[in-house]
């Protein structure tokens, strides 16, 4: 496989930009290569600088879901840029795009558009903290919300008692604002919450946790958590950045019945483009400028271009339900060929699933929490990573991300994808 112009412009970058990229996972560190560098994609297939073709499983990380330019999605957002591409005004598109939230996932009775997850999730724990006028939240250890001050925090060495920043350039004192629990894991919640009596403003949770790869709720975890915020007066926010319109029009919370107080979107909400949402019970965003003291504001926020995209998506995604079913079914088809090799080969493996989200772990572990996720053998990781780009598949360039199938996957893509997978 040539990649002689990636490895030029990847050079020319390095000068440029930390690490030559504008997002760290992009920089392949985690699997030994270098970046490809994308030149354009069409449904299933993106293409590199080099001309090499392959069938994509990243999906620019989950809002690729109808697949890449989708013409109807590209016709509408053309058709928008030539009114003018953002005003930093009101628009009637904002308010239909709400409105289409609003009917797909009806606990979000009151919204606010943002630019980016980030955005989002922060934007949600400021509202919940000025509903409830505490300071305190939890976050589960795996589970990423973004990389705001707050939320970039591990368990420290007192266990779940006390919070480390994960980053440089976060100060101590914001991490001990965030405790943080293990996901699946009960106990640890009720003793936090019993530590912190009165203090716990919210708590936020991926309710399918797809930053350490894909972990998924175990039975009654998430009804728990509902019931737990309940009883002690704290917000609970569904982090729903990859998982809202990915396993259903209504999302996670649609998927396993549990209604949130809050719920942040990004990424499908915006067809691909910089967009985000969070939003809720109405009695909690009426704290949020200028009706309440919450501030937070943007330029761009809900800027005509990204709404139209958004829009059209969710439009087509209403107009064709069985899109679902279709990249559920070959979500499903791709876990059980990753198990079938593993058991044929005796290679420890242990695949997790669920709609049209998938990630397979190099562990003979069950992973459902963060440590069966790091128990995960990386370096076969990269090996398998290697093989599948080197024939034309490209999976994410590491181990703790998703797998995403899309609605122009075809039978032909996924019967290629398992052919090389075999070989």
């Amino acid at each position: 496989m040539n990649i002689s112009k990636s490895e030029e412009l990847y050079k020319i970058a390095l000068d440029l930009m930390p690490g030559g990229v504008n997002s760290p996972v992009r920089a392949f560190g985690s699997v030994g290569r270098n970046p490809l560098f994308i030149d354009h994609a069409r449904g299933s297939r993106i293409y590199d600088v080099d001309g090499n073709s392959f069938i994509d499983y990243v999906c620019s990380w989950g809002p690729g879901i109808l697949g890449h330019a989708h013409p109807e999605v590209i016709e509408a957002v053309i058709k928008a840029c030539f009114n003018g591409l953002t005003f930093g005004a009101p628009t009637g598109n904002e308010n239909k795009l709400a409105a289409l939230i609003r009917d797909c996932i009806p606990s979000m009775e009151m919204m606010r558009m943002v630019n980016s997850g980030t955005e989002a999730t922060m934007s949600a724990i400021r509202a919940a903290r000025g509903f409830t006028g505490r300071d305190k939240i939890i976050k589960f250890k795996g589970c990423y919300h973004g990389h705001s001050d707050g939320l970039l925090v591990q368990a420290g060495s007192a266990a779940l008692t006390q919070s480390v920043p994960d980053s440089s350039g976060v100060p101590a004192s914001f991490a001990r604002q965030t405790l943080v629990a293990l996901f699946n894991d009960r106990d640890s919640v009720r003793e936090l919450f019993e530590n912190n009596k009165d203090q716990i403003a919210a708590l936020i949770v991926e309710p399918v946790a797809a930053n350490m790869g894909v972990v998924l709720p175990e039975e009654g975890f998430l009804e728990f958590l509902r019931e737990i915020t309940e009883e002690n007066g704290a917000v609970l926010i569904f982090d729903e950045v990859i998982t809202g319109f990915r396993l259903g029009i209504g999302g996670a919370q649609e998927m396993y019945g549990i209604r949130p107080d809050l719920t942040t979107l990004g990424k499908i909400v915006g067809g691909g483009m910089p967009m985000a949402v969070y939003g809720g019970r109405r009695d909690i965003m009426k704290h949020v400028a200028p009706t309440g003291k919450v501030y937070q504001a943007g330029t761009l926020s809900g800027n005509p271009i990204a709404t139209t995209a958004g829009i059209r998506t969710i439009e087509l995604l209403l107009e064709d339900p069985s899109i679902y079913d279709r990249i559920e079914a070959n979500a499903g088809k791709l876990a059980g060929a990753y198990r079938a090799r593993a058991q044929r080969l005796g290679i420890p493996m242990h695949v997790n699933q669920i709609g049209s989200l998938l990630c397979a772990f190099f562990t003979d572990q069950e992973v459902k929490d963060y440590a069966g996720a790091l128990s995960s053998d990386t370096s076969a990781y990269a090996d398998y990573f290697g093989h599948m780009l080197e024939n034309g598949v490209y999976v994410a360039p590491s181990q703790f991300e998703a797998m995403f199938v899309s609605g122009a996957h075809t039978d032909e893509d996924i019967r290629r994808t398992i052919e090389v997978l075999e070989r």
